[in-house]
């Protein structure tokens, strides 16, 4: 009798064994699929390509929108050591060509957005920063990006700019670098090294001061004949996984509703007319 019913035991284990385990897959079917795309985008581009996101995620059921939002410069060597991205959006031509040169985009870029550089000091302006001409004082703080940093590389360009201003003095460009102590990998990083107080001074887009960095900054415009206009442009990487999604992503970055959302963000919509 006990092994009559160790034997019904042991059968009965065995068809939940089996049950379970041909049930799962069907429990499995009914659930939606998700895939994933895989945007590389710029730092400075973080708080308006999250909500742009969000929004192609309700527009596209099953869609996850996973964003790598970094420098250019690295985005593009990632991207070129087999990093796996769908679009690539850079905050200037230049890392952007450096992509396309090396054979990693589908397709021509486009550019979408522009931007405007600020200097920003911290809201309790330690180094008694008055005007622009006080960043080539001794002793002051400036934070800027690398040169291979899009920001940084704008920020040089601006310095020289401003050098040639009749206000300046000729050697403003020359003082004003002397007083680089870092140069940082992302426009981010400088922003949060002058809301911290690491730093007198930053040079930044003008979309990085967001409501919430501005409760801790204070803001210096750069006049227009020396500012810079920072051209983005987006493409489809060469391997994107999902390619077709990632022509509709691009599509809704340049669509009406997706120029709004920058521009809210503080950037310039490519519709917009330059001075």
């Amino acid at each position: 009798m006990k092994c009559a019913k160790s034997a019904t035991s042991v059968a009965a284990g065995l068809s939940l064994l089996l049950f379970g385990t041909f049930s799962a897959p069907a429990q499995s079917a009914d659930a939606p699929a998700r895939s994933m795309l895989q945007v590389f985008a710029a730092a400075s581009l973080s708080d308006a390509f999250t909500e742009i996101g969000h929004v192609f995620e309700q527009q596209h059921r099953g869609i996850i929108v996973r964003s790598n939002f970094a420098g250019s410069q690295q985005l593009a060597t990632q991207i070129e050591q087999g990093a796996v991205a769908d679009v690539f959006a850079s905050a200037d031509e230049r890392w952007m060509n450096y992509a396309k040169d090396r054979g990693l985009l589908a397709g021509e870029p486009v550019l979408f957005v522009r931007n405007r550089l600020v200097v920003i000091v911290p809201k309790t302006n330690p180094a008694r920063i008055r005007r622009l001409q006080d960043l080539a004082r001794g002793g002051t703080k400036l934070v800027i990006g690398a040169d291979a940093v899009p920001v940084g590389h704008y920020s040089r360009t601006v310095l020289r700019n401003l050098a040639h201003d009749a206000a300046f003095p000729g050697d403003f460009t020359v003082l004003t670098l002397r007083n680089v102590v870092s140069e940082e990998e992302n426009v981010k990083s400088v922003v949060g090294k002058v809301q911290l107080g690491e730093a007198d001074a930053g040079i930044v887009y003008r979309s990085d001061v967001t409501p919430a960095v501005a409760r801790f900054v204070r803001v210096f415009e750069i006049p227009e004949s020396a500012n810079v206009i920072a051209a983005y442009p987006i493409a489809l990487v060469r391997d994107a996984k999902q390619p077709e999604m990632a022509q509709a992503f691009v599509d809704l970055v340049l669509s009406p509703e997706g120029q709004q959302i920058l521009e809210r963000r503080g950037l310039i919509p490519v519709t917009t007319t330059q001075p």
